[in-house]
């Protein structure tokens, strides 16, 4: 079977293809981003959606690389990157037929990243017909890596590529477990709501970057994170990591996660139970129907 065949569901990658994978990925934050961190200029940061969603020359060669890779690996797969989606946003309609599909955030945290803090990872997650099966999550100040399968556990790679199975917390009450919720992408007829619970968490915050937040929840060091703001690049590989190392994943109403949803929010806990009382908690995030009536 070559690189361009179907592969069944259960192996999205073998161990040769993923290593093969990650090589891809250090060599370009080798070569593209490390080299601009707290280097970059003014004119090569840009506003894409306004002053909050900035893009540098980092994310844009960072994922030409990365493409190129993964192509004369998968000629035939689908690449989805957040730039060139963002230019495209037509090839994010091919992702529900796509039998292999590859979803790359060149830079997560590009915020963090322009702004000089060392807070900013990779993601690969790789996709069937909108589901995700593998996730590569690279933090390339640390130089670690965090990879996950639907057919085996939630891994660590360290620099010398000694690994470490990874697994959830525990959670616990509401009043004990620590998350991230971005407030300032909720909408603001229900900001006020939302705030309202912030007080009743052990700990809420935000770290500005999916990669970061999904990897420390599939580390056990925090128990869970909401996203209320889906694309194809920056959920899925944490939705895969934080799924094999025992946590729970789902929409906010309960229903199951594609790749390619953009709506609704979605919620990452490091187990079911921890899971519903966060639902619990943040409810009036979910549109309910209005109770039927009786026929006159």
């Amino acid at each position: 079977m070559t690189d361009s065949l179907p592969m069944p569901i259960t192996a999205p990658l073998t161990p040769a293809q993923r290593t093969q994978l990650m090589s891809i990925v250090r060599r370009a934050a080798r070569a593209e981003i490390m080299p601009r961190f707290r280097q970059l200029g003014g004119d090569q940061i840009l506003e894409k959606s306004g002053p909050q969603d900035l893009v540098t020359d980092a994310d844009r060669l960072a994922e030409a690389m990365i493409t190129r890779g993964i192509l004369t690996m998968f000629p035939n797969a689908l690449i989805v990157g957040e730039e060139h989606a963002s230019d495209n946003p037509d090839i994010i309609k091919k992702i529900a037929e796509a039998e292999l599909c590859f979803a790359i955030d060149p830079v997560d945290g590009t915020w963090n990243f322009a702004k000089g803090l060392p807070l900013f990872g990779v993601m690969v997650s790789v996709l069937r017909f909108g589901l995700p099966v593998f996730g590569l999550l690279y933090d390339p100040v640390m130089n670690d890596v965090i990879l996950a399968g639907n057919d085996g556990p939630c891994e660590m790679v360290m620099p010398r590529r000694a690994r470490r199975t990874l697994r959830t917390s525990g959670g616990g009450q509401v009043q004990d477990i620590v998350g991230y919720l971005p407030l300032y992408l909720i909408p603001e007829d229900k900001r006020d709501a939302v705030a309202a619970t912030l007080p009743r968490f052990g700990r809420v915050g935000t770290l500005r970057c999916a990669c970061h937040e999904a990897r420390m929840v599939a580390q056990g060091h925090a128990d869970f994170v909401l996203f209320a703001k889906l694309t194809p690049w920056d959920q899925p590989a944490g939705v895969v990591a934080v799924r094999q190392a025992g946590g729970h994943v789902a929409m906010l109403d309960g229903s199951d996660y594609r790749a390619d949803m953009n709506s609704g929010y979605l919620l990452l806990a490091s187990d079911p139970a921890t899971w519903g009382r966060v639902r619990d908690t943040l409810g009036m995030l979910v549109d309910t129907p209005e109770p039927a009536t009786e026929a006159a």
